[in-house]
C-alpha cells in the first residue's frame, strides 16, 4: 500500500483540462454520448423506471430541483437527477465496458458529472475534465480490486468502484482540494456497496446500485464541500475498499502510470444490449451462420467457452438456460447465443423474443464450459464457440468482442448507434443533442447541452 488514496485525490484535484490528450478527449465525449442514449430510451421503455419513479414520489424524492433528467419533461435535485440517470442508462445493459476492471464507467460517472456541472454552471470543458477524472479513478480502483476475485466474494464493481468515480467527478466540479477529495473518498468507502445477488432471479438491483453509485457519489462530494471529515486511507486502509472488497488486490494498478496511462482509451462499447462477456460468442455465431448458411434446423449443438467470470454472470445452466425476464436475458449467454443464431442479429427490441419457442428450443442445444484457453488472458471478455452442424464441426476462437478499443466504432456508429435508441424518445431533438454532446467542450454552460434532453 503506498497512500493511493491521496494520489488519486491529488490528480483528481490538479487535472487540467488542456493536459488531458485530444484523442482522451473526444473518446470521452464519444462515451458520453454512448451512455446517453441508453438512459434516454430506458426512461420510456424499460420496465424497472415506474417503479423507481413510484419510489421516489411515496417518499417526497421527486420535489423539483435544477438537474435534468434524460427522457423527462421535468427537472429534479442533483442527487436524485443522479441516481435516476445512472440507473436508466444502465438498465438496457448497453452501456460501455472496460475489459480490465470488467465495469462499466460511464453509468455512475456521466451522471454525477452532469448533476453537478448543471448545480455550478459548469462549462462543457469541465464537465469532459471531471468525466475523465471520474472514468480513471473507477477504472483503476477496479483494476486494483481484481474483478475475479471481487465477483468471487459477490461485488458487483460497477457501483462498489464506480462510487468512487461518481465522487472523484463531482469533486472535480466542486473545485475541491486533493484534502477534501480524500474526505469525499472516505465518505464513498462507507457508500460502496453492490450486490450480484440479482443473478439469481433477473432482479432489478443490478440497475439500481449503479444508480445510487452516482447518487452516493454527489452525496460524497457534497459533504467534503461542506467540510464533513471522511475516513482516510479509504482505498489502502487496515479497513479500506482492497481489503474488504478482494482477496487478490494490486494496489499498485490503482495508480500506475497515473496522468500518462488513460485507462479511458481501454473503454469499450457494447453492439449488443447484454452482458459483455456474451458479446465475442455472439460476434462469431452471427459470422458463422452467415458463412456457413446456418439455420436452426441443421444445427444439432452448440458448445460456448467462456472466461470464469463469464460462466459466474451468465452460464449457469440452471438458472441462466430458460431466460423469463429481461435482466435474466441480459445474463443469459444461452437465450442471447440463440437469439445470434436464430436470427443473425441483436438488438434491444429482440427481448420481446423471451419465452418465445423457436428461442427456447435452440437453447437447449447449447451448453456453456469454462475454457482455460481464455484465462489468464489480459481481457477476459473473448470466447470459444464450437457448433455441430450438417457439415461437422465449426469452430471459432475470438479473443475480444467486436467494440472494444482495437475496433472502437468510428464517430458516425457511435451517432448512429444513439439515435437509434433516442430518436424513438426525442425525437428531432435527438440529432441537436448528439451534435451537442461531440462538441461538449464548445459550450459554455453545460445546462444549454442538457435542456436538449428534456421532453
Amino acid at each position: 500500500m503506498a497512500n493511493e488514496t491521496a494520489t488519486l485525490a491529488a490528480y483528481v484535484a490538479n487535472l487540467k483540462y488542456e493536459d488531458i490528450p485530444a484523442d482522451v478527449l473526444e473518446r470521452a465525449k464519444a462515451l458520453t454520448l454512448d451512455f446517453l442514449g441508453s438512459a434516454v430510451r430506458a426512461r420510456s421503455e424499460a420496465e424497472s423506471t415506474p417503479s423507481l419513479l413510484a419510489m421516489l414520489a411515496t417518499l417526497g424524492l421527486d420535489g423539483k430541483g435544477d438537474a435534468t433528467v434524460c427522457g423527462d419533461a421535468r427537472t429534479y435535485t442533483p442527487a436524485i437527477a443522479a441516481l435516476l440517470n445512472g440507473a436508466l442508462g444502465h438498465s438496457l445493459d448497453f452501456d460501455d465496458t472496460h475489459a480490465d476492471s470488467s465495469l462499466h464507467p460511464s453509468a455512475p460517472v456521466v451522471p454525477a458529472a452532469f448533476a453537478v456541472g448543471e448545480i455550478v454552471k459548469a462549462s462543457g470543458r469541465e464537465v469532459l475534465t471531471a468525466i475523465v477524472a471520474g472514468y480513471e479513478v473507477c477504472c483503476r480502483l477496479g483494476n486494483a480490486l481484481d474483478p475475479t476475485s471481487h465477483y468471487a466474494k459477490g461485488f458487483h464493481p460497477t457501483a462498489t468502484a464506480g462510487t468512487y468515480g461518481a465522487a472523484a467527478a463531482a469533486a472535480k466540479l466542486y473545485k475541491l482540494s486533493a484534502e477534501q477529495i480524500v474526505a469525499a473518498f472516505g465518505v464513498s468507502g462507507s457508500q460502496a456497496a453492490g450486490s450480484l445477488q440479482f443473478l439469481v432471479n433477473g432482479a432489478w438491483n443490478k440497475r439500481y446500485q449503479v444508480g445510487a453509485a452516482a447518487m452516493n457519489g454527489v452525496v460524497a462530494a457534497s459533504l467534503a464541500r461542506e467540510g464533513f471529515i471522511g475516513a482516510t486511507e479509504s482505498v489502502e486502509g487496515k479497513h479500506g475498499l482492497l481489503v474488504g472488497y478482494s482477496d487478490d488486490a494490486h494496489p499498485d494498478k490503482a495508480i500506475a502510470g497515473l496522468g500518462s496511462v488513460y485507462e479511458t482509451m481501454k473503454i469499450g462499447v457494447k453492439p449488443y444490449p447484454s452482458c459483455r462477456y456474451t458479446h465475442a460468442a455472439i460476434d462469431a455465431l452471427i459470422a458463422m451462420r452467415r458463412e456457413h448458411n446456418l439455420t436452426p434446423e441443421n444445427i444439432k449443438s452448440v458448445e460456448i467457452g467462456l472466461h470464469r467470470n463469464g460462466i459466474t454472470l451468465t452460464g449457469d445452466a440452471a438458472t441462466k438456460r430458460h431466460a423469463r425476464s429481461v435482466v435474466g436475458g441480459q445474463f443469459s449467454m444461452f437465450f442471447t447465443g440463440a437469439l445470434a443464431l436464430d436470427q443473425g442479429s441483436f438488438g434491444w427490441d429482440d427481448y420481446k423474443r423471451l419465452g418465445d419457442p423457436a428461442i427456447e428450443a435452440l437453447a437447449d442445444r447449447i451448453e456453456v464450459v469454462q475454457d482455460a484457453r481464455l484465462e489468464g488472458k489480459t481481457h477476459p471478455f473473448g470466447a470459444r464457440v464450437s457448433i455441430e452442424s450438417g457439415e461437422g464441426t465449426l469452430e471459432r476462437l475470438i479473443p475480444d468482442p467486436s467494440g472494444e478499443p482495437s475496433s472502437f466504432p468510428d464517430a458516425a456508429a457511435m451517432q448512429q448507434k444513439f439515435l437509434q435508441l433516442a430518436r424513438p424518445v426525442l425525437k428531432e431533438r435527438a440529432d441537436r443533442f448528439a451534435d451537442a454532446i461531440l462538441s461538449l467542450d464548445t459550450f459554455d454552460r453545460i445546462d444549454r447541452v442538457t435542456s436538449l434532453a428534456r421532453l
